[in-house]
């Protein structure tokens, strides 16, 4: 094993895979070399070079076809069978990564892999992927076995933490066995109903953020409403967890793409707290592409690890914070704590527990991350529904009206309000139901397993150990035989009505919106108060809501959207995803004031 000392990713692949780049050849050599001699026949100097180098894909392949047939051996020999495979033109499923690798900018999410689930008439495929066998599944069956009947045979493994690490380092979201359990255990304490139930945080930059909003509108400019939660689940995610907020909804709100603001500012500002989103945007994009290359992924960055130097941006905003609660904790250590153990922040908690900074760091990153993505994916999505559904809006507003009052006279929700307002969490259930914020994940089989086939006579799955599989929890939740025909309809309803019992009460794993299991979310609770709470405030503010993708030509969908089946032909925004859904080029609005009586209230720009 090579010890971590800044090599760049080729040359560390190279150096922990000698065996492969240095026997093959020197075995072919040195036959050359005996044949040479023994047959007194006189080898061309040429031929002396190219066989050797041969030897290397040579050898790979053979290594490779004979996996195959060990893998095709133990199925017969457990009773079951390979999932059926995705053909493939070219050797290793190289076709299949450069069409995905072509279509990655204008694809729509899962769109390949439900064309092959249509195709075969099954949820569980295998594809080839750069010589790697990967198992895709959109199955709750076999998603429940992933995550939890199944949970200690599937694990993030070591390719998938490979990948990750430059982005996540050893963080609670990419740590298996017991470095996972300790992440798990020392922020587990942190997430509590008392400590997630203080709602001060998401009031104060709830009011900044829609203020500023406010302001905007009132100039007569559309506001991009991706960027504005992005915004305000950072600030609130910061506060939250360091006590301190990076302040990113202080450097203003960017204008439309075509438009000369009013006020005379650039039309880009930033800092460092809003150039985060860019940042980790960049950074999942350049793994997502690793994912696709998998083990062998440090060729493709081979002088370079990409995400880490994006990463690197985010340090000078997260490092000082970390290294100030670690020696501060260091010189109050032994005195009696003047804090309240509830009122400690994450990282105030963290340092108690560890001083390893690059530990703490990982694991403050890792939350921070979650906190801010997660809530603001759903938030733009919710909006983005809304605006479309004017009669849900409508009745989504009566629900916070009458509970809390609008406008100047609305107040805020208490913890007790919002778990009351059941039309708000059916609102933000279906949101999570038809755009999950992760709408892929991935894990790796420990040992082989069995799979239990949907299809009535057939033999059940084989999956090797050593597979890397992919769940959809995006397709599984558009599946009209697990929600019934109106699957792709915004219907907050079904999780009120006959059809939550009918379909999810006697399958609740068809609904994963924060996964299950021994790895659910810490966070979920927080994030359905913090997204309910930014809601109910925005709704009391204002009335109406209005696309205006114009605004932003570029967050236009792709015109070839219009061809496809599904929701697809029917988005009107660029709807993108590495590892969490997002609106490409922003969510473009305007929204109409509301008055104190709940009402529309005139403005004059």
């Amino acid at each position: 094993m090579i010890m971590d000392w800044n090599i760049p990713p080729g040359p560390k692949f190279l150096f922990s895979h000698y065996h492969v780049f240095v026997f093959p050849p020197l075995a072919a050599y040195i036959l050359l070399w005996v044949l040479s001699s023994t047959l007194s026949y006189k080898i061309h100097g040429v031929v002396r070079v190219i066989l050797p180098l041969l030897a290397i894909p040579v050898f790979c392949l053979a290594r490779i076809q004979a996996n195959e047939w060990h893998r095709s051996i133990k199925a017969r020999r457990s009773g079951g069978r390979l999932p059926k495979l995705i053909p493939h033109k070219w050797p290793g499923g190289i076709d299949l990564l450069l069409d995905m690798q072509r279509k990655q900018k204008t694809i729509y999410p899962g769109e390949t892999m439900a064309r092959f689930y249509a195709q075969h008439g099954q949820w569980t495929l295998s594809s080839k992927m750069m010589f790697n066998t990967i198992i895709n599944t959109a199955e709750p069956e076999h998603i429940k076995s992933i995550l939890a009947t199944d949970f200690g045979n599937f694990e993030k493994g070591p390719v998938t933490f490979a990948i990750l690490r430059s982005m996540l380092g050893s963080g609670v979201f990419n740590s298996d066995g017991d470095m996972w359990k300790f992440h798990r255990t020392m922020t587990r304490p942190f997430f509590t109903k008392d400590r997630i139930s203080h709602f001060d945080i998401f009031n104060r930059h709830a009011e900044d953020a829609i203020s500023q909003m406010k302001t905007r509108l009132k100039e007569g400019y559309a506001v991009d409403l991706q960027d504005l939660v992005s915004r305000f689940t950072l600030d609130s995610a910061t506060d939250f967890l360091f006590g301190t907020d990076v302040c990113s909804l202080a450097s203003g709100l960017p204008y439309p793409a075509d438009k000369q603001p009013i006020t005379g500012l650039s039309l880009t500002s930033s800092n460092a707290g809003s150039d985060f989103a860019a940042t980790f945007t960049d950074a999942q994009t350049t793994t997502l592409t690793r994912l696709r290359f998998g083990p062998v992924w440090p060729l493709f960055e081979f002088w370079r690890d990409k995400p880490a130097h994006r990463m690197k941006s985010l340090d000078h905003v997260i490092d000082p914070i970390v290294r100030y609660a670690i020696e501060k904790q260091k010189s109050t250590a032994g005195q009696k704590d003047s804090k309240p153990e509830e009122e400690e922040t994450l990282l105030e908690h963290l340092v108690k527990t560890t001083d390893d900074f690059k530990l703490i760091k990982d694991e403050t990153l890792n939350i921070l991350i979650a906190g801010r993505d997660t809530t603001a994916a759903t938030l733009t999505f919710a909006v983005y529904m809304l605006a479309q559904h004017p009669d849900i809006l409508s009745r989504l507003r009566e629900e916070i009206f009458t509970k809390l009052g609008a406008g100047a006279n609305g107040r805020r929700p208490t913890h007790e309000d919002l778990r009351d307002m059941k039309y708000l969490r059916a609102v933000i259930n279906e949101t999570l139901r038809l755009y999950p914020v992760v709408p892929f994940n991935i894990r790796t089989a420990t040992k082989d397993t069995l799979w239990p086939s949907k299809e009535p006579g057939e033999k059940p799955f084989f999956i090797p150990a050593g597979s890397s599989v992919i769940y959809s929890v995006f397709l599984m939740h558009r599946r009209t035989d697990l929600w019934g025909p109106d699957a792709l309809e915004f219907d907050p309803d079904r999780f009120l009505d006959e059809r939550l019992h009918k379909y999810l009460t006697r399958n609740p794993f068809i609904f994963l919106p924060f996964n299950a299991g021994p790895r659910i979310c810490l966070g979920q609770q927080f994030a359905y108060n913090e997204a309910s709470f930014f809601l109910v405030r925005l709704l009391q503010s204002f009335a109406s809501i209005t696309l205006t993708p114009e605004a932003q030509p570029s967050s236009h969908p792709p015109a070839q959207w219009a061809q496809l089946p599904g929701r697809a032909s029917r988005e009107k925004t660029w709807i993108k995803s590495h590892f969490t859904l997002f609106a490409a080029e922003g969510l473009w609005l305007k929204m109409e004031e509301a008055s104190d009586d709940g009402g529309v209230e005139v403005l004059s720009a």
